[in-house]
């Protein structure tokens, strides 16, 4: 395992930590860092594998309140409701997210410049909706209807194009839907922990023959950075976009895409 490698997996780990629970696409922001740095991983699997740790984060961020349901699902009717409700939303990721696995991985993760653009068009979208005047009518995830869970998890699917951001996706979906900016993104969260696990597990079974013991060796260094830097970021967030909203992460998207279009014009 050569040191470059070490390095570039320590970069990206840290990159998907930062970034995989902001609304920026982590995805875009690990591939198109790879692609500048040359790092080059078996069937892509690096860049799916590595959000292992950042669930991790959010299971360590929220394991009280994810003892609490647990130990509340026999006898509370809210606590079933709300776990049934995020099966619910992860469902649409799950079936199209395993019919559409290798189009996704050899085509959609492989087009850097259909990636740039995502990333921009994306931060123009959510530059509108932050500017946008809601009437919350959601405002505890416990309590969210199933209708509106589905509607999400439709939503989460538009983050299959790599520079979408699954956390912006659901998170514009829970907006548009009538939940307000706070329980938006802790629902994001939440979602997150079956459809990042869902896609870890799908792309290990699919890669499993490619993946050498040196390949494991750089997820695991990917992995340990995504873990570390993700947990500042969830414990961060809530409070960031309950009180100054979505604008910043819409003006970062539009720089890293126009930055990103300009380096692949100019070095390919």
């Amino acid at each position: 395992m050569a040191d470059q490698s070490i390095i570039s997996a320590l970069v990206l780990g840290l990159i998907e930590g930062l970034t995989e629970f902001l609304p920026v696409s982590s995805t875009a922001h690990v591939l198109l860092a790879g692609h500048f740095l040359g790092f080059q991983s078996p069937g892509n699997t690096f860049a799916v594998l590595i959000q292992l740790g950042a669930i991790l984060a959010i299971l360590l961020v929220y394991a009280g309140k994810l003892l609490e349901i647990a130990m509340d699902i026999p006898t509370s009717r809210k606590a079933r409701h709300f776990v049934v409700t995020v099966l619910i939303a992860f469902l649409p990721a799950a079936v199209i997210g395993a019919l559409a696995h290798d189009f996704i991985k050899t085509v959609l993760f492989e087009t850097p410049m259909l990636i740039c653009i995502v990333l921009i068009l994306g931060g123009f979208v959510l530059l509108a909706v932050d500017r946008m005047k809601f009437q919350p009518k959601y405002h505890d995830i416990m309590d969210y209807p199933w209708p509106l869970a589905l509607k999400i998890g439709f939503f989460q699917c538009l983050a299959m194009v790599p520079g979408t951001s699954r956390s912006g996706a659901t998170i514009v979906g829970a907006l548009l839907m009538g939940a307000d900016k706070r329980s938006a993104a802790e629902f994001s969260f939440f979602l997150a922990m079956p459809t990042m696990l869902g896609a870890f597990v799908l792309d290990l079974y699919k890669n499993r023959d490619i993946l050498s013991l040196d390949d494991g060796a750089v997820i695991a260094i990917g992995f340990v950075a995504a873990f570390v830097t993700a947990i500042f970021v969830v414990r961060s967030l809530l409070d960031f976009v309950s009180s100054r909203g979505y604008a910043f992460f819409a003006y970062w998207r539009i720089i890293i895409g126009v930055a990103g279009l300009l380096a692949l014009v100019m070095l390919g």
